[in-house]
């Protein structure tokens, strides 16, 4: 036995206690300890059953994440679940906190199971790439039936007791300490002359139309092939024999461990956790946050917050008149009733948070105690600082100050202060409260402390916060732009919004930029071509099909009309014959042939120039390493989890034959096209973006 395993005697029973802290993650040391003490109670004369408990906070939370990439060592963890499995011995599992991915494998490997009413059950193996692979896509349908197996495993979702205990996953359900119940559990049984129970010796479920399933969960996934190939695996346990069943898994769990996607998603996995990981905040304290205030109580400024609120801030939230302001409780009202709904808030909490937490004012100096203000008013400069200007005048010293601009200039608005070192850039996404990214704008004389703030109000509010430096539209919106013109370049030269919307939700974003403009409002769009049309280079092609759609009163969603035509009461919209007509309008005025894009082209451009545009951002240093740029499309801008972020594709496709497109591409427009300094370096130096974020 290993230091990770206490074995203890009770009587007739056995206990294994797994003591691997903080969540007694499946370590090589937990599961060769697991074999030994199983070893040890079959061998301890008078032992008739063996209880499985986790010490700490949890049963087991999965795999250690230490060994991933590793080449893992014996005993592996499918024979270490059939070694319980096969045990003479009765074999218990109590658990408590979460029992997710090999923890819930290792607790369906026993004979019965027990579990506190706050614990939480889980195979989330989809959201690495994978399906389980110790025997949960076999083992799980015999207790729950197939389709309860496939929505558990293909969602990832976590389960609380008692859908897991109505679903069969667990036997009952009993309060108090884990291991004295799980004791008086096998003690019962075993008083009752209970025998063992494998699951393995269950029969198989009723099958199911396999291949609707399959397809189903592919189209739902957007093209994610680990969600569907657990669908085959748990056909496999309704069609072969257990053992068979169980090589079946295993097989398609190694095919998975070889793909793109594997990679892509354990890329996203822990860049996630280290995005917010800078070194230049190790021992910096962040300033102190009870109270905040948000200027303009829009849609952003309603979910900014609702967010706030959420978390436990009181809010002071300022309009310009009193029905304005009453507006914005209405819309923060709103927000909060899906929350209740769904159950994330008691009543309780919900009437405390509208009538106590949040005030509402059309004054400034009602913010003149507030720890931090976020202003979400008009995109215009001018407005912007006037509003900082009346915040200098009012808030106390070291309130941070901080905007919710897109695209200005945080310096300048910085300048329009006597104290540019406690302004900030905190770009939330809409709807705020449900998006979950934040870039953190770090101007040029922004202090330390005030970086800090935002980082520790971003974790807060739950957010995957970003620093970003200073430049037209952060990260995000700047890349975006990007390759939103690569589109805009290729519906000149011959495709069609539609063709393009469709080819890249094949590919895996959530929606196509021609349906994101119409829901985010075309007038954006509009706006930032008229503030960028003065200094346009004339060398920038720009198409003027949009501003006519604009100009005839057509912004998307918000007025039935865009790119798409948009009925009530029915979900999406269909073509606007009018657009095709605008653009083959303007071809015929510019005098341009246009010819026909393959689906492959498509993509392939609109990557190209969404990698290199991301090459010059972390070149420039706007983004501080490759994954930032990830974690930025990823989280604000349906860039699919499972290829990993944009730079992460780039080194999965190879960069030597992405930089030769880009050059290519060039020769037909060479100031769009202009490769990125620093993906020229990587191919020169036969590196790859994954290598500057080991820099890092």
């Amino acid at each position: 036995m290993t230091d990770k395993i206490a074995y203890e005697r009770h009587g007739d029973v056995a206990v294994l206690r797994i003591q691997n802290p903080p969540v007694n993650a499946l370590s090589h040391e937990v599961r060769s300890g697991l074999m030994a003490g199983m070893d040890h109670a079959e061998a301890d004369a008078g032992v008739k059953a063996v209880l499985l408990v986790g010490d700490g906070r949890a049963f087991i939370a999965g795999a250690d994440i230490k060994e991933f990439g590793k080449t893992p060592k014996e005993p592996h963890l499918p024979d270490v679940c059939n070694r319980i499995e096969a045990s003479p011995l009765i074999v218990v599992a109590s658990m408590h906190g979460v029992s997710l991915g090999g923890g819930l494998e290792v607790a369906l490997s026993a004979h019965y199971r027990t579990a506190q009413p706050d614990a939480r059950f889980g195979l989330p193996e989809v959201h690495l790439g994978l399906i389980p692979g110790a025997g949960g896509t076999q083992r799980l349908p015999r207790v729950t039936g197939v389709e309860a197996a496939i929505d558990m495993i293909t969602s990832g979702r976590h389960v609380k007791a008692p859908e897991a205990l109505d679903m069969g996953v667990i036997d009952s359900i009993a309060e108090g300490d884990p291991q004295t119940v799980g004791l008086a559990h096998a003690e019962a049984l075993l008083a009752e002359g209970a025998t063992r129970r494998p699951v393995s010796e269950m029969p198989a479920p009723p099958p199911i139309d396999w291949d609707a399933s399959y397809e189903a969960v592919l189209k739902k996934g957007r093209g994610q092939i680990a969600p569907a190939q657990a669908v085959r695996a748990v056909q496999a346990s309704v069609e072969l024999p257990f053992s068979e069943g169980l090589k079946a898994e295993r097989q398609m769990f190694w095919d998975l461990m070889k793909t793109d996607q594997r990679q892509g998603m354990i890329h996203a996995f822990f860049s996630e956790r280290a995005v917010s990981n800078l070194p230049e905040l190790k021992g910096i304290e962040p300033r102190e946050l009870a109270a905040i205030g948000v200027i303009g109580g829009g849609t952003m400024g309603a979910g900014i917050a609702t967010a706030a609120l959420l978390s436990g801030l009181a809010v002071t939230l300022i309009e310009m008149s009193d029905a304005a302001a009453e507006a914005a409780k209405a819309r923060i009202a709103g927000n909060l009733a899906g929350a209740l709904k769904r159950g994330k808030l008691s009543q309780e909490q919900h009437d405390n948070i509208l009538n106590s937490a949040l005030s509402l004012a059309t004054d400034y100096a009602a913010l003149k105690d507030s720890d931090l203000v976020i202003e979400a008013v008009f995109e215009d400069m001018d407005v912007k600082k006037s509003v900082f200007g009346d915040l200098d005048a009012i808030c106390k010293p070291g309130t941070v100050l901080a905007t919710n601009t897109s695209y200005l200039d945080v310096n300048e608005i910085a300048a329009s202060t006597s104290r540019p070192g406690d302004v900030i850039g905190l770009h939330f996404f809409s709807p705020a409260h449900v998006m979950k990214l934040l870039e953190v704008v770090v101007a040029d004389q922004t202090g330390p402390d005030v970086v800090a703030t935002g980082f520790a109000l971003g974790k807060r509010l739950g957010k995957i916060s970003v620093r970003a430096g200073v430049c037209d539209g952060f990260i995000g919106n700047r890349i975006l732009s990007t390759y939103r013109t690569a589109a805009d370049h290729m519906i000149l030269d011959g495709a069609s919004p539609y063709q393009i919307d469709k080819v890249l939700t094949d590919f895996g974003f959530a929606m196509g930029p021609y349906a994101v403009a119409d829901l985010a409002g075309l007038d954006i769009g509009w706006a930032m071509r008229k503030r960028l049309a003065p200094t346009r280079d004339p060398r920038e092609r720009v198409g003027r099909y949009p501003d006519k759609l604009c100009e005839a009163g057509h912004f998307g969603q918000k007025t039935g009309k865009g790119f798409y035509v948009y009925e009530k009461g029915q979900r999406g919209g269909t073509p606007n014959p009018e657009v095709t007509a605008l653009i083959e309008a303007e071809r015929k005025e510019r005098n341009i042939t246009p010819r026909a894009f393959s689906d492959v082209e498509i993509v392939r451009r609109y990557m190209a120039a969404m990698v290199n545009e991301a090459a010059k951002v972390v070149g420039e240093g706007i983004a501080r390493r490759p994954l930032d740029v990830d974690m930025v499309l990823l989280f604000g801008y349906g860039f699919p989890r499972y290829r990993g972020g944009p730079l992460k594709w780039a080194d999965l496709v190879g960069l030597p034959d992405l930089l030769a497109d880009i050059e290519r591409y060039a020769e037909e427009d060479d100031y769009f096209w202009r490769p990125a300094p620093l993906l020229r370096e990587l191919v020169a130096d036969g590196r790859c973006f994954d290598d500057l974020n080991k820099d890092a």
